[in-house]
């Protein structure tokens, strides 16, 4: 046997990228998975196959992205949401858990009406308005970004994650500053956003995965709270009587924020914690 072919080096295989990899092990198998085009379970299965110099060099590719800080969602163009699979790119906050409690409150404020009208502010990936409306089939949705690009991705979703003979009909989706973007005749049963609420000086703005993520989703240039009281200023004339406004704010701004609705004369003004003990969100009714 000819010197060169006894030293070559044996084909790499999934698990010897696995082992390799400086990354944590589930975000490695994660990328692995996606550069691949394998299911995760198939790194088991499969994880001694020699694989090709092109697997091998996609996957280092993604690997070194990764290593940079790169968010794994945007690396792999999606995010699980509510149960859903979430298409996400650079132009969209990637969904995170701790929303999918603004998702519950919505459902449960509505949870008795037929075909309920619901407005998302702020839309991005469509995440919030896409999983009330895949879980209400009859309900009407509405969702506003003013980005363009983030309501294209919005649109995909919902194109994808929703079938075409709902009852509530595809959700409407608008390009605009909050409510200027809709009809003015238009009123809602329910109205939830996840807006900019990072203040501009943030240090968290410099950190993790939020430096991939559009600015302007993240922070309203401001104090935090711009954003947020613009859309508790607009929502009675959005609101029918007995509609709710449910805000998913910072960490420390609970307070604030309920001020601002007991300001306006909202009622029942309250606000829920995560899982984590957070109070994530903040609401109230409007008596009308």
């Amino acid at each position: 046997m000819p010197a060169d072919d006894r030293d070559e080096e044996p084909a790499p295989n999934a698990a010897a990228l696995l082992r390799a990899s400086p990354l944590p092990p589930l975000e490695a198998r994660v990328l692995l998975a996606h550069a691949l085009g394998w299911r995760r379970t198939e790194l088991i299965t499969r994880g001694d196959e020699a694989l090709d110099t092109q697997s091998v060099e996609r996957f280092r590719a993604i690997e070194a992205r990764r290593v940079r800080g790169e968010p794994v969602a945007q690396l792999v163009g999606a995010r699980e949401f509510y149960g859903l699979d979430f298409e996400v790119t650079p132009d969209v906050l990637i969904p995170r858990p701790e929303t999918e409690l603004l998702v519950e409150t919505a459902l449960d404020a509505v949870r008795d009406l037929a075909r309920p009208r619901l407005l998302d502010l702020g839309t991005g990936s469509g995440a919030i308005a896409v999983a009330i409306a895949s879980a209400r089939p009859d309900a009407r949705l509405w969702a506003v970004d003013r980005a363009a690009a983030a309501l294209a991705v919005a649109a995909r979703n919902a194109a994808r994650l929703l079938t075409g003979d709902r009852p509530g009909g595809a959700p409407a989706f608008a390009h605009g500053d909050w409510y200027d973007a809709l009809d003015p005749e238009l009123r809602f049963e329910a109205i939830v956003s996840n807006p900019p609420y990072i203040a501009r000086n943030d240090p968290h703005l410099l950190a993790g995965d939020l430096r991939f993520e559009p600015r302007g989703a993240l922070t309203d240039e401001a104090d935090g709270l711009a954003a947020l009281r613009a859309i508790v200023a607009g929502a009675p004339g959005r609101l029918v009587p007995g509609g709710a406004l449910w805000m998913e704010h910072g960490h420390d701004q609970a307070a604030a924020v309920r001020a601002l609705l007991e300001a306006h004369g909202f009622a029942g003004v309250g606000s829920k914690r995560d899982l984590a003990g957070i109070e994530r969100i903040s609401g109230g009714t409007w008596a009308g």
